[in-house]
């Protein structure tokens, strides 16, 4: 259901994104906002308060015209502050105060991470984004990209392959763009992932709105991870916002002979973790995950499926590796870890001295 508040808001021609954020963090609500008297109002609020109660009728017919599209064509809203916004993407400096969001919107707030990189990739860029998307997707994350050729391609077909995957978008959510990933996008929503934009609906591909976007794809997960980067491209200003957002940023080292990898290369001399396979980025992000499991996944059940109860019980309260636990479970070494990850990221187990696991509950 669209939050209708919002939806009159932005009919109104003077709100901005952070004149909407200033609402939100004025007042209980935004239909308190539009409630208030002006002298209750903050001063840069007063010529958008102005101007709805100017013609308060028609900015609310033109609301539920735009509520009808959003239910016809299954376009979901998440307001800043309010339920089912994603809570890392809350703690960003400028988060957006409306998302628009098509498939299941609880996916935003599962532990994310995001994977980026060149529109004109190697093969073997390609190759890597799909590999680790899928192995990393097995672990337990939602793999966060943005729909672009190349490796955000590869990123969210490989995802797709073991798990779920997110879009952000940089046009409206009604435009798929580029026009070639438009069955890549049908996949994503079919698989139980989300397309995701801050834009309005009909917004068309503009330059500036990619940059803009990009902080959106950092701020919903982790981390990044950056597979193939020329400098002075796209993934840089993603991995730099990374850095910006206090989020882990990580990067695949490539031939010294593909500009393609002159990125990547930058980024490991800046401080970004050297990225050989996907246990590397799991292993470097466990204490996080256990930080972060309540705050980024708070509605996940703690065991979700009977292969988790069954590990759990195999696990007993001692700590115990991962070798024993294929012995007494059966499972493949892959699948374990996945089972693993995914009850690291909730709390459940916690990974300790040794490559040994416990269980915490």
């Amino acid at each position: 259901m669209a939050d209708h508040a919002a939806l009159v808001l932005m009919q109104v021609p003077q709100i901005t994104p952070a004149l909407m954020r200033l609402a939100i963090s004025t007042f209980a609500d935004l239909k308190t906002f539009l409630a208030a008297s002006p002298e209750d109002c903050p001063a840069p609020l007063l010529p958008v308060h102005a101007a709805y109660h100017l013609n308060p009728a028609r900015y609310h017919a033109a609301a539920a015209q735009l509520a009808e599209r959003l239910a016809v064509e299954d376009i979901g809203t998440l307001v800043l502050g309010e339920s089912g916004y994603p809570a890392l993407l809350a703690e960003i400096q400028r988060p957006p105060p409306l998302l628009f969001v098509r498939g299941d919107p609880a996916v935003l707030s599962l532990p994310q991470l995001a994977i980026v990189g060149s529109r004109h990739a190697s093969s073997g860029g390609l190759h890597n984004a799909r590999i680790f998307a899928a192995e990393l997707a097995a672990s337990g994350f939602v793999i966060t990209s943005g729909l672009a050729l190349g490796v955000d391609g590869a990123a969210h077909r490989g995802a797709l392959e073991r798990g779920k995957t997110v879009a952000v978008l940089g046009t409206g959510i009604d435009i798929c763009y580029p026009h070639q990933h438009r069955k890549l996008a049908q996949a994503i929503l079919a698989g139980g992932g989300a397309l995701v934009s801050e834009f309005p609906l009909g917004l068309t591909p503009r330059r500036e709105n990619f940059p803009q976007r990009n902080r959106i794809i950092s701020g919903l997960g982790l981390g990044v991870l950056v597979v193939e980067a020329a400098r002075g491209s796209g993934s840089l200003i993603t991995a730099r916002q990374a850095m910006e957002q206090g989020r882990e940023v990580f990067a695949i080292p490539g031939s010294v002979h593909n500009p393609q990898a002159r990125g990547c290369h930058w980024l490991i001399r800046e401080g970004a973790t050297l990225v050989e396979s996907v246990g590397d980025i799991v292993e470097h992000l466990g204490g996080l995950l256990a930080y972060k499991a309540e705050e980024v996944a708070p509605d996940v059940p703690a065991v979700a499926t009977e292969d988790e109860a069954r590990l759990l019980t195999a696990m007993g309260y001692d700590p115990v590796s991962p070798d024993t636990l294929v012995e007494r479970t059966g499972f493949a070494i892959a699948h374990l870890t996945g089972l693993l990850v995914g009850l690291e990221l909730r709390g459940v187990v916690e990974s300790v001295m040794g490559g040994l696991y416990l269980r915490q509950r």
